[in-house]
């Protein structure tokens, strides 16, 4: 039979560690902002959850190649409230994208739909692909006599 002692002061210092680390690092890279990226014929779009956050106070701006989306959610609480758990982070939110060279920066549009923001970046056209027609050996042929013709 092993023995083990349950000390209910060190579990709770567990709990506030965890929690103190959630929310200091997150739990990965957007913890505060998840995101999705979709590539599509011509674009790309990237949609941010951002649930509860006032349109007004969300600024989408692009520096040098970085895309970077933040956004402040807080809530005020009266005279007779008193917090007494807090789960929602509040605060600001602050999200950076390296975009490539490929993505037009300079066309980028911003919508705020039911908590998701997406941000639509168009593929600059010489990146878009394209169909390289394929000469034939025929057609080389009588392109050259007919360069050649044209030299005498």
């Amino acid at each position: 039979m092993v023995l083990t002692s349950i000390d209910p002061f060190v579990q709770e210092i567990e709990r506030q560690f965890d929690r103190l680390t959630q929310r200091s690092f997150g739990q990965g890279a957007g913890a505060g902002m998840p995101m999705d990226g979709i590539r599509r014929p011509g674009e790309v779009v990237l949609r941010f959850d951002l649930p509860g956050i006032d349109p007004d106070s969300i600024e989408v701006t692009v520096d040098r190649g970085v895309l970077s989306v933040s956004a402040t959610r807080e809530e005020k609480y009266g005279e007779d409230e008193q917090l007494f758990i807090r789960e929602r982070a509040m605060g600001t939110f602050t999200r950076r994208v390296y975009l490539s060279d490929h993505l037009d920066t300079g066309t980028i549009e911003a919508a705020y739909n039911h908590g998701v923001l997406a941000v639509r970046i168009p593929v600059v056209e010489k990146a878009k692909p394209r169909k390289i027609e394929i000469q034939r050996p025929d057609a080389v042929a009588h392109a050259d006599e007919g360069e050649h013709a044209l030299s005498s």
